[in-house]
């Protein structure tokens, strides 16, 4: 038995998503929203080439020849004679529009580049080619589901024609949240590809609301994501099904990272690995501390107001209005503008968990910054929890790529495709 053996239809399960009960200087806790982008069009492949004439035994193809209710998520396969390659695959609807698609890297199936329509009867031709030259052919006609009427809401932080910092996690979102025993199935349908080339792992978020996808460094400037979270269709062991297939390309900009130590209370900027600004700053008190860790700028707002007035100690309640506020965790940490404490800023913490700096230093900063941009954040009592913000970089790579629902393998994986 050769490679393509087996369809890739997905099965999983999803759980509620958990909120985050976490302190930080700035306004309430914010869950992540759900975004997405269109479908990018997919040129014919060498793997979707006519097929020729059989000279070999049929092959069997899946999903089975009058097969119905089939999901929209369904990938095509067959069992190959030893040694046998797949050398063309066609799928044609009943209409007669062609579907596009890929091989997977590892030969088990045939991905359609966009979802099957629902309630839809497609004829499928695989065939392949054997070490002698012989070609086998097996064919099958099947049909999709109907549209299900239950779906999970999913998402995807990353837009067309954006340009990124160097530590850009590829961030999707899952509510209800994804258990564990399913992770697997529906991390086989998140598909990353960049340019140049760089390995990387998927590390999913305990809850499983979250799983970020990164390289085990910061991307290399100049890199092209290209991004499917393809789970349109994909049946869940609750019932319900993946809702839509998500998909952007992102690009990465410059090198630019911020480095605060709490012990000298100085926040060093480098730029392309050159130092071009030290700045001082001062961080959360005992009682709200900054977390430690590595962040990312997730939101940047010239202006905003800061309302903590649902903060359980009335000691941490205010409503402030804020300049130049980059968010850094969901919990409420911020770079910001922070004038009425620019007198002790290099020398005491006073915030309630944010980085302050002075308003002229908040400014430069937020000029200079993009979405994605990391800052570390070393020396103060609190650990950054796990799913606080985008926190792909707060592990090691060799802690991140225990949290891969699928092997990993060493310097992590290659492109599905």
């Amino acid at each position: 038995m050769g490679r393509f053996a087996r369809a890739g239809a997905m099965v999983g399960a999803l759980g509620l998503m958990a909120s985050l009960a976490l302190t930080g200087c700035g306004d309430e806790q914010k869950k992540a929203e759900f975004v997405g982008a269109a479908a990018p069009s997919t040129s014919a492949s060498a793997e979707t080439a006519a097929p020729v004439a059989p000279s070999g035994p049929p092959l069997t193809v899946s999903p089975a020849d009058g097969a119905k209710g089939k999901p929209v998520s369904s990938e095509i396969s067959a069992k190959l004679p030893d040694g046998a390659k797949v050398s063309a695959v066609t799928l044609t609807a009943a209409d007669g529009d062609r579907v596009e698609g890929r091989v997977r890297a590892d030969g088990s199936s045939w991905v359609p580049s966009t979802p099957l329509k629902y309630g839809t009867r497609y004829k499928a031709t695989v065939t392949a080619t054997g070490t002698d030259g012989a070609t086998s052919q097996g064919t099958s006609t099947f049909t999709t589901m109907a549209k299900p009427r239950s779906m999970i809401s999913s998402g995807l932080y990353l837009f067309d024609d954006k340009t990124y910092g160097v530590a850009m996690p590829v961030v999707t979102e899952f509510s209800p949240g994804i258990p564990k025993k399913d992770r697997a199935a529906v991390q086989k349908r998140m598909f990353v590809r960049t340019d140049p080339p760089q390995p990387g792992a998927w590390h999913w978020v305990d809850n499983g609301t979250q799983a970020y996808y990164r390289a085990p460094e910061y991307w290399k400037p100049g890199t092209t994501i290209e991004v499917r979270i393809a789970l349109a269709g994909i049946p869940l062991s609750n019932g319900r099904y993946g809702n839509v297939d998500r998909v952007a390309t992102g690009k990465i900009g410059r090198a630019f990272e911020m480095k605060v130590d709490n012990g000298t209370k100085k926040m060093t900027v480098y730029e392309d690995g050159v130092v071009v600004r030290t700045l001082p700053v001062s961080l959360g008190k005992k009682k709200t501390p900054s977390s430690s860790g590595t962040m990312v700028v997730m939101e940047k707002k010239e202006s905003t107001v800061f309302d903590t007035r649902d903060d359980p100690d009335p000691a941490n309640r205010y409503v402030t209005e804020i300049d130049f506020a980059q968010r850094l965790t969901w919990g409420g940490e911020y770079i910001h503008a922070a004038p009425w404490s620019e007198h002790v800023q290099g020398r005491q913490n006073v915030s309630h968990g944010c980085v302050n700096v002075s308003t002229a230093n908040a400014r430069w900063l937020f000029e200079k910054t993009k979405i994605g941009d990391p800052i570390t954040i070393t020396g103060t009592e609190r650990r950054l929890a796990a799913g606080n913000g985008w926190t792909a970089w707060s592990l090691s790579w060799s802690e991140f790529v225990e949290g891969s629902a699928l092997p990993v393998p060493e310097g992590g994986a290659g492109p599905a495709f």
